[in-house]
């Protein structure tokens, strides 16, 4: 529809009405436009006015449902006027946008925003099954903090350990493949940069029969006998050689450790894919608009899920727990 916002300016004006938010809601959930009921499927709803709910007819527990159920926003008691500019920002700004800031904007708690920022990432991971192909650079990145930022009693073990890492000790490893035809992006946090993880994840993300460029890794080198095509170069000697360079990785790197030093500041280990995820998504849209990008993660939070417990580990733990 042509009366959907463009600018941050008209999104906040335009989803500060209930009517707007409901229209919209509904748009993106059902393409004719029937409300259903997320139990049962049937139609025979109808709009509670005053309480600004659904209700099914049918008889089973919960008939009463908002548009917020079997999304990613369930069970938050902070409404759509919240949840819509939020999803605009993260995924409008090019660097990311902060919890703290995100809480100033829309006069909430910084934890709040925290979680929900974490929600709405769950709805930007567009998982699928379809392989990159063709030309496919292949690099590594490190995440973590400087080693002369670090306690003096820790660079001291790293320094006089048996060993030598080149300052990576400690860091986590994310992994990225790019299509050159598309410039489609994927990224994958992984335990280490053994053969093992890294061939996995190539077979696993490219299609066999395809060329694959990366650095001098060796973890690389037996790609050609897993079905590809392998070229190397070696950043010792040069950065470029011919067609064979990871530079469109080397690009999205920097825009993601601008993201995670400049606005996030400090990322746990556990959460970092989905900061990995987040960036990737707005790499692999940057082309669109900004209303583009928003209705793409919008049509993404239906059917997703995601707890405080689980975001916190405070779920995997209870499982652990005997009794």
């Amino acid at each position: 529809m042509s009366n959907w916002p463009n600018t941050l300016q008209e999104a906040i004006i335009f989803f500060a009405d209930d009517e707007n938010c409901q229209a919209f809601m509904i748009a993106i959930r059902w393409a004719d436009g029937k409300v259903r009921c997320p139990q049962c499927g049937s139609e025979r709803v109808t709009y509670l006015k005053n309480q600004r709910r659904y209700k099914c007819y049918e008889k089973h527990p919960k008939s009463q449902f908002s548009l917020k159920v079997g999304t990613i926003f369930e069970d938050s008691p902070l409404g759509l006027d919240k949840w819509l500019p939020a999803a605009w920002l993260i995924g409008g700004c090019k660097n990311g946008i902060s919890s703290y800031e995100l809480s100033r904007g829309l006069k909430i708690t910084q934890k709040s925003c925290w979680f929900m920022l974490h929600r709405i990432r769950v709805a930007m991971q567009t998982g699928t099954f379809e392989k990159l192909s063709g030309t496919v650079e292949a690099d590594e990145t490190f995440v973590g903090g400087k080693v002369g930022n670090m306690h003096l009693d820790k660079q001291t073990r790293m320094r006089m350990g048996k060993k030598r890492t080149g300052g990576f000790e400690g860091k986590a490893v994310v992994m990225g493949l790019l299509e050159r035809n598309t410039k489609k992006a994927r990224v994958k946090v992984l335990p280490n940069t053994r053969a093992f993880h890294v061939r996995t994840n190539v077979i696993d993300n490219v299609q066999k029969g395809s060329v694959v460029y990366s650095d001098s890794l060796r973890s690389y080198r037996n790609l050609p006998a897993d079905g590809y095509v392998h070229e190397f170069i070696d950043h010792t000697e040069a950065y470029v050689r011919g067609n064979i360079h990871t530079n469109g990785l080397e690009n999205f790197w920097s825009l993601f450790k601008r993201a995670l030093k400049g606005t996030y500041v400090s990322v746990e280990p556990f959460h970092l894919q989905a900061y990995a995820d987040e960036q990737c998504f707005r790499y692999n849209e940057r082309k669109g608009t900004d209303f583009e990008r928003f209705a793409l993660i919008m049509k993404n939070i239906v059917g997703r899920r995601l707890t405080y417990n689980e975001l916190t580990g405070k779920e995997e733990l209870m499982e652990r727990e005997p009794g």
